[in-house]
């Protein structure tokens, strides 16, 4: 690991400053990536700026059919939130889902959908429950902020500070997940909301994405069999030592199956 300085902001004002002055400066939520890659060298920033003691990002508040997650929220909060639980169980069944119980601990939802792994759970949620990502200069629609793998739209030193979520009519979440590190092969999440289906897959390509044609067929009729012969094509999915991209599209079909009977109970 390279020599850094490490901060602790009090505000978002004074986090936004401090990576502001540097462009080699990182934001640092629950470490799950940063602090790996930089044990690796495979990420060597000037300075490390840590938002764990700024209190206004952490939080779980729900009112007016939306559940607003603060970005520090960590994920065993978020699992273990009686409120969480009564307006999005799908939302707090996957927060249970991530990593391991050590995970769970410390990182975060913020840092999770900043780093936008292809295999991370949230980004499903985030786009399935068509979620806005709040930060310290805008609102970004989940339809607009997963960009391609590791990457999103938002912009240098931008720092997320909540996630909104509308609460669903229904919804729910199926993982097929690598036996070790409990990331998604494949992770869909299929949710019934006040504009209509939404279907999102994370883990079979760069990033999440939705899949219209099985909006479409659930729109009609929503159940297991309306999403049956629905294949998603493998030209474009990841495909690696734990699964091909046929593989993949095949899983995202039975995922989605899942998904809707869990969502019918």
């Amino acid at each position: 690991m390279h020599a850094f300085k490490y901060h602790r902001p009090g505000s978002v004002k004074d986090a936004a400053a401090l990576v502001g002055k540097n462009a080699d400066a990182k934001l640092l939520g629950g470490g799950q990536t940063l602090v790996q890659t930089m044990k690796l060298r495979l990420a060597s920033p000037t300075d490390v700026v840590d938002l764990g003691t700024i209190k206004e990002l952490a939080g779980i508040k729900v009112a007016g059919g939306t559940v607003e997650v603060g970005a520090m929220t960590r994920h065993a909060a978020v699992a273990g939130s009686a409120e969480v639980k009564k307006a999005i169980p799908a939302l707090a069944a996957l927060a249970g889902m991530i990593g391991d119980r050590q995970v769970r601990e410390m990182g975060t939802i913020g840092g999770s959908i900043a780093n936008s792994d292809p295999a991370a759970d949230y980004p499903a949620a985030v786009l399935g429950l068509g979620a806005t990502i709040i930060t310290d200069k805008r609102k970004i629609e989940a339809d607009k902020f997963f960009t391609g793998m590791f990457e999103t739209a938002l912009q240098p030193g931008e720092i997320i500070t909540a996630v909104s979520f509308p609460v669903p009519k229904r919804a729910a979440y199926m993982k097929f997940k690598n036996p070790a590190s409990r990331f998604a092969i494949v992770g869909v999440f299929v949710a019934e909301t006040g504009n209509g289906i939404r279907v999102a897959v994370t883990g079979a390509g760069p990033n999440a994405f939705r899949v219209p044609e099985m909006e479409k067929a659930l729109g009609a009729k929503f159940a297991p069999e309306s999403v049956a012969k629905v294949k998603v094509k493998a030209d474009d999915l990841n495909s690696d030592l734990h699964a091909s991209a046929e593989y993949r599209a095949h899983l995202v079909t039975v995922m989605a199956k899942r998904a809707v009977e869990a969502a019918m109970k």
